[in-house]
C-alpha cells in the first residue's frame, strides 16, 4: 500500500517552545503511519522527529531575538535539494516563509507539488518592538514583510488560519480568500481545567487575589503597558500578587520594572494548569499574536481573562460576556477592568462560566481529522487510489 509521503519544513521542533510549535506536535503526535509518510525538515530540534525520517538543517541565532534560531538552507543546499528528492514527497507542508520555507515553495512550484501552509506566527506585528528606535525605517518594512507574505502565501494552494482576525488581515494583504481556511487551534480541556486549582500561597506568601500573566518575556507582548498597569495597580491595590509565568530576553527588564511581582521563570503545561486555575483572574495586553493559545488555556481553566483588543485572541471574547477586551496601549483601562472584576463575585463567575463552554468546543482530535483529511485531498487521485 502506497502512502502519502508529506515534506515538513519548519525553523523549530522543539516540543513546547512555543504555541506554534506545540501546534505541530498535536498533528505529529496523531499521524496514521499506515497512511501518511512524512520527512521533516528543521532548523532546531531533536535528532528524529517521532521516528520518522529527518534532516537538520544548520541554523543562526536571531541577534534581535536570541531565543530563535533561522535555518540556513543555503549552506546545504544540494544535499538537501537530494535528499528531499530522495523521499520524493507528495506534498509540501511550510511553517513559516522563512529561507527553509521559500527554499521549500520553489522546490514544490518546480515539482509540481501541492503546498499546505499554517499561519502561525503574525511576524508582522514584531516590527514595531524590533524597530522601535529606527522608526522611520518601521514603514518601509512593513511594506516589504506585506509584499512578502503576499507573494508566498499566494503561491500555496491552502493556508490554515488561525482566527478570522488574521484572515482579515492577509486578506488586506492581498492574500486570496479562497486560498485561507479558518483552523483553529485546540486545547487539552482535561490538563487546562478548573479542577488544577490548588492554593497558592506558597509562591506569594498570602491568599491575596493574584493576577497571572503567562508567556514569553519577549518586547512583542506589549511588555511596557503591562508595566505600567503593575505601577498603577501597586499604587491603588498594592495587595493583589503579581505572577509572571515564563521566561525570555525581557526577563531582567521585567524584573527591574516589576519588583513585588513573583516570577516563575519558564513553567511546564502541568504546572502552568495549576497557576490558571489558581489565580483570580489573567491578564494579556499583547497584540502580536495570531492565535493567543494562552487566552484559550486560561478561559479553559476557569480563569476570567482581561486582554488587548488586538491580535487574533480578541476574537476569542465577547466583550461583557465571556472576558474584557481593552485599548491595546491603554493601562487605565485595564486597571478599570481588573477592578470590576475583583470587586464582583458574580461578573467573574459569569466570565468562568461563559469560557469554559466556549473552550469546551475546541477539541484537538476534530482539527488534527481536518488536516489530515485535506492532505489526502490534496495528495490527488493517483495516491489515493492505492492507499
Amino acid at each position: 500500500m502506497k502512502k502519502i509521503r508529506i515534506a515538513f519544513f519548519a525553523e523549530i521542533l522543539i516540543e513546547d517552545f512555543d504555541g506554534a510549535v506545540r501546534t505541530m506536535y498535536q498533528l505529529i503526535k496523531r499521524i496514521d503511519r499506515n497512511i501518511f509518510e512524512f520527512l521533516f525538515v528543521y532548523g532546531a530540534g531533536p535528532d528524529s522527529i517521532a521516528g520518522f525520517e529527518s534532516l537538520k538543517v544548520p541554523a543562526l541565532t536571531l541577534p534581535i531575538n536570541t531565543g530563535y534560531t533561522m535555518a540556513i538552507p543555503a549552506l546545504v543546499m544540494s544535499e538537501l535539494t537530494e535528499d528531499v528528492n530522495n523521499f520524493s514527497p507528495d506534498i509540501v507542508h511550510i511553517a513559516t516563509p522563512s529561507l527553509l520555507g521559500n527554499f521549500a515553495l520553489r522546490y514544490a512550484t518546480q515539482h509540481g507539488l501541492p503546498v499546505i501552509s499554517i499561519y502561525h506566527t503574525h511576524f508582522i506585528s514584531y516590527i514595531d518592538y524590533y524597530l522601535k528606535h529606527t522608526p522611520f525605517l518601521i514603514n518601509k518594512v512593513k511594506q516589504m514583510m506585506t509584499d512578502s507574505h503576499k507573494a508566498f502565501y499566494n503561491q500555496c494552494d491552502q493556508v490554515y488560519v488561525p482566527s478570522v482576525t488574521m484572515k482579515d488581515e492577509l486578506i488586506d494583504m492581498g492574500v486570496d480568500t479562497y486560498r485561507m481556511k479558518l483552523w483553529q487551534r485546540g486545547i487539552d480541556t482535561r490538563l487546562f481545567s478548573p479542577l488544577q486549582k490548588k492554593t497558592l500561597r506558597s509562591i506569594t506568601g498570602n491568599d491575596n487575589p493574584t493576577i497571572l500573566f503567562a508567556s514569553r518575556l519577549v518586547w512583542e507582548k506589549n511588555l511596557e503597558t503591562l508595566f505600567e498597569i503593575y505601577t498603577q495597580m501597586q499604587d491603588r491595590h498594592p495587595e493583589v500578587n503579581f505572577i509572571i509565568a515564563g521566561d525570555g530576553v525581557a526577563r531582567k527588564a521585567c524584573e527591574t520594572r516589576m519588583p513585588n511581582a513573583v516570577f516563575t521563570g519558564k513553567v511546564d503545561h502541568k504546572r502552568l494548569s495549576v497557576l490558571y486555575a489558581s489565580s483570580t483572574l489573567f491578564l494579556f495586553p499583547s497584540v502580536s499574536e495570531a492565535y493567543g493559545n494562552v487566552v484559550l488555556e486560561a478561559m479553559a481553566s476557569g480563569l476570567p481573562c482581561v486582554i488587548a483588543d488586538g491580535g487574533g485572541s480578541k476574537d476569542f471574547i465577547e466583550q461583557g460576556i465571556n472576558g474584557f477586551k481593552c485599548e491595546p496601549y491603554d493601562a487605565a483601562c485595564y486597571l478599570e477592568k481588573i477592578e470590576l472584576l475583583l470587586k464582583s463575585n458574580s461578573l467573574r463567575e459569569q466570565f468562568i462560566e461563559e469560557g469554559l463552554q466556549y473552550s469546551s468546543r475546541l477539541s484537538w482530535e476534530h482539527l488534527a481529522s481536518v488536516y489530515f483529511d485535506d492532505l489526502a485531498e490534496m495528495a490527488g487521485a493517483d495516491v489515493l487510489s492505492t492507499v
